[in-house]
C-alpha cells in the first residue's frame, strides 16, 4: 500500500476493481482544513480517464507491472501476434492495447510489453525504428524558399512529412514517439 501524497506520473495502482496509471497530481493545502491530493488516472485496460480528489492520509494498492521483451509476427485478423523471447509462447494481442504502436511495428520488430501476473496492459516500441519508404512524390528543387517537406508512405502504412530529397525504397529512421522523421538510414 502506498498514501496517496507518494503518487508520482507513472504510479501504477489498483483501485475501483481495475489497473490505473498516475498521469498528473498536484498536493493542496487548504488554509484550515486538511491537505488534499488532486490526481488524473488512466484506467490501464479501457483508456479512460478519471479525476480523483483524495485526503492526504488515504492509501491505494500499488502493483507491480513487469516489462517482457516480445517479438512481433503478424496480424491475424484484428488481434496482433507477439512471441515471447524467452519462452517462445505466442500471445495476441487486442487492437486497443497496441494503439498507434502497430503505425511503426513491422514484422520481427521487438518491444516491451508491459504484463500484470498474465495479463498483457500495453506495448512500447524502440524509440527510432527504421522503415522503407514505399511511395513518396518526387521533390521539385526551387518549390520552396527553405527546406520543404512532403508526405511519405512507410511499409507500415503510416504517413510521416520527409524532406524533398528523400526518394521512393529509401530507409528512413522514424521517431517512435512523435512520429518524425530524423534521417536516411
Amino acid at each position: 500500500m502506498i498514501s496517496v501524497t507518494e503518487l508520482r506520473n507513472g504510479t501504477k495502482v489498483e483501485m475501483d476493481g481495475g489497473l490505473w496509471e498516475c498521469l498528473e497530481y498536484s498536493h493542496l493545502k487548504m488554509g484550515r482544513g486538511g491537505a488534499k491530493v488532486v490526481t488524473k488516472f488512466r484506467n490501464m485496460e479501457s483508456g479512460s480517464i478519471v479525476d480523483r480528489t483524495f485526503n492526504s492520509g488515504e492509501k491505494l494498492q500499488d502493483i507491480y507491472v513487469e516489462g517482457k521483451k516480445m517479438q512481433y509476427l503478424y496480424k491475424d485478423g484484428n488481434d496482433f501476434v507477439f512471441m515471447d523471447l524467452d519462452t517462445y509462447d505466442q500471445v495476441y494481442l487486442a487492437p486497443n492495447l497496441v494503439g498507434d504502436a502497430a503505425k511503426f511495428m513491422k514484422e520481427n520488430t521487438e518491444v516491451e510489453v508491459a504484463m500484470y501476473g498474465e495479463k498483457a496492459l500495453s506495448i512500447s516500441l524502440p524509440n527510432q525504428v527504421i522503415l522503407k519508404i514505399v511511395q513518396t512524390d518526387p521533390g521539385v528543387r526551387g518549390d520552396t524558399v527553405s527546406g520543404g517537406t512532403k508526405p511519405a508512405t512507410l511499409e507500415t502504412g503510416a504517413v510521416v512529412q520527409v524532406p524533398l530529397f528523400v526518394e521512393q525504397d529509401t530507409d528512413v529512421k522514424v521517431d517512435t514517439r512523435t512520429g518524425q522523421y530524423l534521417s536516411r538510414a
